[in-house]
Formats: C-alpha cells, structure tokens, sequence
C-alpha cells in the first residue's frame, strides 16, 4: 500500500512539474506495474492506467516509447488507445512491435494505419499472425512489392475476392510473387488458373508441386499456355462436382435462368457461376471456366448474348471475373458497346461451331 501511495504521489509530480526524464522514470514504474498485474485488472483499471500512460507518454523521447512499445506489444490487454497512438507513431522502431504483435490493435486501426504511413509499417503489418480480409485489402493495394510478397507468404493472412485479383495481377512477370500467391493452399481456383496462364514455365512447375490437386492442368499450361485446361480436370474437380450437381439438378426442374446466374455471380460464386452459363449453352465447363479466366472477355460476351441473356446478367459475370473495383466505368461502357453490337444469331453460330468442335474433340477415334 505504501509503495502505491509512493507512485500515485510520483505521478502526479511527475506530470504537474517534472522533466522528461522524470516522466520518463515515472513511466517505467507504471509499465512495471501493468505488466505484473495485467492479467488481473478489470476494464475499469485498464481504462485508468489507459489515462495515465496517455499523460506520461506526452513529449517523452523516442527510445522510452520503443520500450513502452516493446514491453506493451506482447500483452493481450493492453489499453487499445495507447496501443493505437503507439502504431501510429512515425517512427517505425516504436511503431513495428506494436503492428506486428499487439492484440490489442482492432481492424479499424490497422486500416487506418495501412491508409496512411508508410510502407515499413505496413511491412509491418505483415508480420501478424492473423490478417483479416479488410486489412489485406489495402495492405495489396497500398503497399509496394516488398508488402506484397510478405503477406502473400503469411499462412494467417486471409484475401478477399478483390484481394486475390490485385495479387494476380502484380504477380503478372513477378516470378516470386506468381509462385507465393499460388502456393497458397486455399487459393480460389480461377485465380490459380488465371496466375497459371501468366506465369513462367519454372513458376508454372513449383505451382504443380504445391497443387498436386491441379497437376494435370498445370502440366497442359506448360505444354500449351493458350489452350489452358483439360476438360477432364474442370469436370472432375471437386468444387466442380458439387457445382454442376447443383446446377444440373436446377435446369432438369426446369428453374435455371438469367437471375440464377447474376444470383451466383453477385455471391461470388465462380464455379456455380461457370457451371450454370455452361448447362445453359451447352458447352463443357471447361470451355467457360477458360474464357471467364482469359483476359480477352469478348468470348464470355459471346456466349451470354448467344443464350439470350441480358447486359444486366453480362456485366455482373464481368464482375466476377475481373475483380468487383477493378473495372472502371469506361471499362463497363466499352463492354456494353460491344454486347449490345454483337447479334444474337451470330452469337448462336460461334456457340453452336464450338458445340461441334466439342463433339469431335470427345468421340473415340474411329
């Protein structure tokens, strides 16, 4: 009790008269005492040293704040506030233990730090053990290669849809990056097959050993970039399987249409996606999997307008495989020129040659 009584009589000379390096010293006695009793303290005490380090931490040298910083980082209840103003902080040395480690930081806060420092900090960032989606957004989007790599190595970071269209294309002629982004286990399957189309022949070779799931397409990339995936590999993959069932199983009810397909389009859902425009056309999936997964979208266009469906439907599939936020409006005005251009009969007849071209490629030799 009595030492208690010693630092609450510290404290306040420190913050009414004392220099900085008493503030300082003062500081160092309350860190000691937070940290031995952290695990104790109820959100009220947290909540009052949460003032008292705001106080003590004013104006006091950058080598007492990295020790505030380190000692603070590691424990899972330190003040949010304080741990907030500390990742903010210029200096990355005060600011990198507390963006790397603290559980403390909320989503808000790395966001708002990831908008607006620099990339060390978001270098930083990096190094957590769990990334949310929200954060890896911006972390993708802001942040230079160095970032990029870093999160796309880190098993805890988790992508968005946008997340892994921008990751793709920065991957585009990045051999270390191409390969740490499609190394990831839980990469969705169009973006594996579309940084696959991109990728070099050694990149394309470390992918098949990372994926042995997808093997036979990364081995048909290799030997023919251009003509992408074999059909047996689509049809047999297990998101596939699941998705043409369902689809399959919709059209012999008679309920698949266009607001099936912008339904799952809008969900973000590829495969069904792909599945549903290939049932209503007729085509192998794998046929519309590689043209949803090209970078030329004149064929998927084709496709939409020969099975009747309206612009509304096209542009959310274009959405899909381009990346929700990566398509301009002048993008969509353009892609709009060229459907309501192109005649539904013409359509028809690149549609039902692909059709035939299909029908030979399956029949055994004669």
């Amino acid at each position: 009790m009595t030492a208690q009584i010693s630092l609450i009589n510290e404290l306040e000379e420190a913050l009414s008269q004392g220099s900085a390096e008493r503030r300082t010293k003062t500081l160092r006695r309350v860190t000691d005492l937070f940290a031995f009793g952290w695990s104790h303290f109820s959100t009220d005490h947290i909540a009052v040293f949460e003032g008292v380090f705001n106080h003590l931490i004013a104006d006091i040298e950058k080598s007492a704040r990295i020790e505030l910083a380190v000692r603070l980082a590691a424990i899972p209840k330190a003040p949010p506030k304080v741990m907030r103003l500390l990742a903010s902080d210029d200096s990355i040395e005060v600011a990198s233990p507390v963006l790397a480690l603290s559980d403390s930081l909320d989503n808000v806060a790395l966001v708002e730090t990831a908008n607006t420092k620099s990339q060390q900090h978001l270098l930083a960032i990096t190094e957590r053990k769990v990334i949310a989606e929200v954060v890896t957004d911006v972390l993708v989007e802001r942040g230079d290669r160095a970032v990029a790599l870093k999160v796309a190595r880190n098993s805890g970071a988790k992508f968005s849809e946008i997340g892994y269209v921008r990751l793709v294309k920065r991957a585009d002629r990045d051999d270390e990056l191409a390969q740490s982004v499609g190394a990831r286990a839980e990469i969705p399957r169009h973006h594996f097959l579309k940084l696959l189309s991109t990728a070099s022949k050694a990149v394309r070779l470390a992918l098949e050993a990372a994926h042995p799931e997808h093997a036979s397409e990364v081995q048909r990339v290799v030997a023919d970039v251009a003509s992408s995936i074999q059909s047996k590999a689509a049809t047999t993959s297990r998101d596939y399987v699941a998705a043409l069932k369902l689809v399959e199983s919709m059209h012999a009810a008679g309920q698949l249409g266009e607001g099936d397909v912008m339904a799952f389009a809008r969900a973000g859902k590829f495969e069904e996606t792909a599945a549903a425009i290939a049932t209503l056309s007729a085509l192998p999936v794998d046929v519309i999997e590689r043209a949803m997964v090209q970078d030329r979208q004149e064929t998927i266009l084709i496709v939409i307008k020969a099975i009747g469906l309206s612009w509304a439907a096209a542009k959310a599939v274009l959405l899909l495989r381009n990346g929700r936020g990566t398509m301009s409006e002048n993008m969509l005005r353009q892609s709009l020129e060229v459907f309501n251009r192109l005649k539904r009969e013409t359509a028809r007849q690149v549609v039902e040659f692909q059709q035939k071209r299909q029908a030979v490629v399956s029949s055994p030799a004669g």
